[in-house]
């Protein structure tokens, strides 16, 4: 069933429920963050504190190409009915975590949380890779750059709103039902089950059954070593400079494990009949210098968007909440210009110009806020924000989207399950790799003036933060950690540098419009005709 025989309203409907799903996957990963103080108190696992995250991250990056591998072989549809169902139980287990006591081979509240959490990234990777490939399957190319402008506005948006939820719902959202006490932060989970359920409505009695272009079987070994490569390396970045040493045994193991699955993956791919991410995709320039540059964007937008909460509650000393709504400006900045890129690449068809000008306004973001002090004041810090998010906006959708042009359509799910997975990888890799950064600066500058205290302990005294309070910090400590922060600021620069050399690089292929995308799906499979500019 090609594009063109979807008829209006299955394509609106459609859509309405996809966003909501996409709403669902974006926003569970913000929205846990502010709520986690109060859920280790609760449940006392202080000890496991990161592993709440990780968990749900290692389970969502490992499954994305391996949901657009099934999406590609068995169907849009019941791909993502079943992600759905799957990240519905997982948020209402999430949401139970601890209400009875231990349960046999899980043990205690905490340790059910993590499993949960995981068990909801195993659903959510199917969300955001499958909505994407949905829009590839709804509207031809030249069309989708609308579309998938909103959908990177609904990206900036949770992004933003996510804490502000979580927050609120945390400090204000415990109620008691027939006698029995449900905590604040159980809502943050709940909250996605009526979500959940509109969107399940609505995609099964509305979304039309998707042909399926692809052919082939599930690549089981490709799979199982897909997770070999990628939980070894998530973990190492994750535990790298907190846990453990850098060259500490546990590391440089992790790190040695993620190389010899990705070799033997390799290897075992050049064999296998039906690849799961087939090595082949990377002789298309398109494919490999769009998600290369997908990668290092994301990587640039973590490295500042996940420490300005920690610049203004810590170095400025404003509370958890202030923290949260001075966010606003840096998602009306990508929300803007995400949507306004959109317009213009389904107006025009062309998308180049508009991925390179994104990315000299991100550097400009990124430099302006670089050059803040303690006593920047919101004001000041809001403006700056605001160009950064109108740099970050373009980014949220173009480079999916070109890839997606680039490529077949029998490949759909697995080029866009491949453009997330990199962005994903990317945004883990920055918050790691500038964290740990940002430790090293902090204990520098500390270690200087009050001998035998750390960023261990830093974080313990500005803990009233995340309570809601403002922590009370001496002034020259505000300093040390404004001025730690904009040094990371500043090494992001160099990583928007690279990300723009790469986007020179990414062929100009022409976007496809309705009539091409029919002639094309009209083909056979050994007959798809790919633009000669889009190869190596």
């Amino acid at each position: 069933m090609s594009a063109a025989e979807f008829t209006d309203l299955e394509k609106r409907v459609t859509l309405w429920g996809v966003a909501i799903v996409f709403l669902l996957s974006a926003l569970d990963q913000t929205i846990v963050a502010t709520a986690m103080p109060r859920i280790i108190s609760e449940l006392n696992g202080l000890a496991l504190y990161s592993w709440v995250t990780t968990a749900y991250l290692l389970a969502s990056t490992v499954m994305v190409p391996i949901w657009g591998k099934l999406g590609d072989l068995f169907g849009r549809k019941p791909v993502l009915l079943a992600g759905i169902l799957i990240f519905l139980a997982g948020s209402w287990l999430s949401g139970l975590s601890g209400e009875f006591g231990n349960l046999p081979l899980i043990g205690g509240g905490m340790v059910q949380l993590i499993v949960f959490r995981a068990v909801q990234g195993i659903g959510g990777g199917a969300l955001f890779t499958t909505a994407f490939a949905i829009i590839g399957d709804l509207y031809p190319p030249r069309e989708r750059g609308k579309i998938g402008g909103m959908f990177g506005a609904v990206f900036g948006l949770s992004s933003t709103l996510g804490p502000l939820i979580g927050g609120y719902f945390t400090d204000h959202g415990t109620v008691s039902l027939a006698g029995h006490v449900i905590a604040g932060w159980r809502w943050v989970f709940y909250l996605n089950l009526p979500l959940s359920i509109v969107s399940l409505f609505m995609i099964i009695v509305k979304m039309p059954k998707m042909s399926h272009h692809a052919k082939g079987k599930i690549d089981f070994i490709g799979a199982a070593l897909i997770i070999a490569t990628v939980v070894p390396l998530l973990l190492a970045l994750t535990f790298g400079g907190h846990q453990y040493a850098w060259t500490s045994p546990t590391e440089l193991g992790l790190f040695g494990g993620s190389a010899a699955g990705l070799l033997l993956y390799i290897f075992a791919e050049r064999f296998a009949s039906d690849p799961i991410l087939p090595i082949e995709l990377f002789k298309n320039r398109v494919f490999s210098t769009a998600n290369l540059a997908g990668f290092l964007v994301s990587m640039s937008f973590m490295s500042t968007v996940a420490f300005l909460p920690l610049f203004q509650q810590l170095g400025q000393g404003v509370a958890a909440t202030t923290s949260g709504l001075a966010q606003l400006p840096l998602m009306f900045g990508i929300f803007g210009s995400s949507i306004l890129c959109g317009q213009l690449v389904s107006k025009t068809g062309k998308y180049r110009a508009l991925m390179i000008g994104g990315l000299i306004v991100t550097f400009t973001g990124i430099w302006l806020l670089s050059r803040m002090h303690a006593d920047t004041s919101r004001l000041d810090l809001a403006w700056r924000m605001l160009v950064l998010g109108v740099g970050l906006g373009p980014g949220q959708s173009l480079f999916g989207l070109v890839i997606q042009n680039a490529m077949p359509i029998e490949k759909l799910g697995v080029v866009t399950s491949s453009s997330q997975f990199f962005r994903q990888i990317g945004s883990t890799m920055g918050v790691a790799i500038f964290g740990t950064f940002l430790t090293a600066h902090l204990n520098s500058g500390l270690g200087k003036i009050m001998p035998g205290v750390d960023a261990g302990k830093l974080r313990a005294m500005g803990g009233a933060a995340h309570a809601g309070a403002a922590p009370v910090l001496p002034t020259f400590i505000k300093v040390i950690i404004s001025d730690a922060i904009t040094g990371v600021f500043a090494l992001g620069l160099y990583v928007v540098a690279v990300a723009f050399l790469v986007t020179l690089l990414i062929p100009n292929v022409p976007m496809r419009d309705r009539s091409m995308m029919g002639a094309q799906a009209s083909k056979k499979d050994d007959e798809t005709v790919i633009p000669a500019e889009a190869h190596l």
